[in-house]
């Protein structure tokens, strides 16, 4: 446990890696083919009402509904971006801890804010599983990512409920728990976790993420304090509307179908990558994509791409060095392009 002293680039994304670059994209997480052309006809029919100011409340209804929750603790965001800086902006803490490898945004967003960030960093040698009884008493917010990204780690919602205490927001980054089928280890509906914070995401399964569309799901004073940080009209109209449709039941049972077919698609995935003796995988993956150790990885990174494929780096996500990647996970086609190029490119590497 300890407050941060490195220098890692926590603004590096995975969109940096295929920026003004003609490659297969696996550094960016969106499911690909996205948005459907029903979602995009939804969105181009907004455009008719964008006179008028933004009205959020039929889709902060739509995602009550969704949820099974009262519309008091539904909050609406340009995306889950805005919700860390609200969180880091708008609420009184003083000892927010960032347990990772994970998502990098939410502490890059309490440091902006002048906060000093305690980070607890999860170990391979034990999956990149939370043990509760490591988070210390004196974390009055907590900052987790379930599944979390990088690792595709799901954590058991018991052990993360475990974490709340009087006095302390827990914040759980929920943004890919649509893309695990029948979403197991969901908190977002539960309203008896003192100090919860969910963040979802409508980015990744509906390919949005131009669009900005996001949402917070918490206690109502907690929703009202990050209300009254946020500009007027903060999400705009065709946002709105994607997000109103996408809680539609036949959007969901679509979701949930994709989540299925990512399933079998991502053991595809890591049967390929099991096959090299150089390539060490995070083998309990729940995500849209895998977190792999590779031998020389930033020079097989390198080589990817002169093969045409875009890998996340891992050395920005804090506990990980340059030997991580991460990997989108695609259809069939397109894994088996990508694991003859990384047959190539270990090759090449151990020249």
């Amino acid at each position: 446990m300890r407050t941060h002293t490195d220098a890692r680039d926590l603004r590096h994304h995975g969109d940096a890696e295929v920026r003004d670059a003609d490659l297969t994209d696996l550094a960016v997480n969106v499911r690909a083919g996205t948005p459907p052309a029903w979602l995009r006809e939804r969105i181009a029919g907004s455009l008719a009402g964008v006179a008028a100011y933004p009205d959020g409340r039929a889709a902060r209804a739509a995602i009550a509904r969704r949820h099974g929750l009262p519309v008091e603790r539904v909050l609406l965001t340009a995306g889950a971006a805005e919700a860390f800086v609200l969180l880091a902006r708008a609420l009184t803490v003083r000892h927010p801890l960032v347990v990772h490898p994970q998502f990098t945004e939410p502490e890059a967003a309490l440091r902006d804010a002048g906060h000093e960030v305690t980070r607890l960093l999860l170990r391979e040698e034990n999956g990149f599983r939370l043990d509760p009884a490591a988070v210390p008493d004196a974390a009055d917010l907590v900052m987790i990512g379930n599944p979390t990204n990088p690792t595709s780690v799901l954590h058991p919602a018991a052990d993360i409920a475990e974490l709340a205490r009087p006095g302390r927001l827990l914040v759980v980054d929920e943004a890919f728990m649509d893309a695990v089928p029948d979403e197991p280890e969901a908190l977002a509906a539960r309203t008896d976790v003192p100090g919860l914070v969910v963040l979802r995401s409508l980015t990744k399964t509906w390919g949005l993420a131009g669009l900005r569309i996001g949402y917070v799901l918490a206690e109502p004073e907690t929703v009202e304090a990050l209300e009254r940080a946020q500009p007027l009209w903060p999400v705009s109209t065709p946002a709105l509307a994607a997000a109103e449709a996408c809680m539609e039941p036949a959007a969901l049972k679509e979701a949930e179908q994709a989540a299925h077919l990512l399933a079998t698609e991502r053991a595809h995935l890591l049967a390929g990558l099991a096959e090299f003796e150089e390539v060490r995988v995070v083998a309990a993956a729940e995500a849209p994509f895998v977190l792999v150790h590779v031998r020389r990885g930033a020079e097989v990174r390198e080589r990817l791409r002169g093969l045409g494929f875009a890998a996340r780096r891992g050395d920005t996500f804090p506990g990980l060095g340059p030997g991580w990647l991460r990997l989108a996970v695609r259809d069939r086609v397109t894994t088996n392009r990508f694991l003859q190029a990384l047959d190539q490119a270990l090759a090449m590497v151990g020249d």
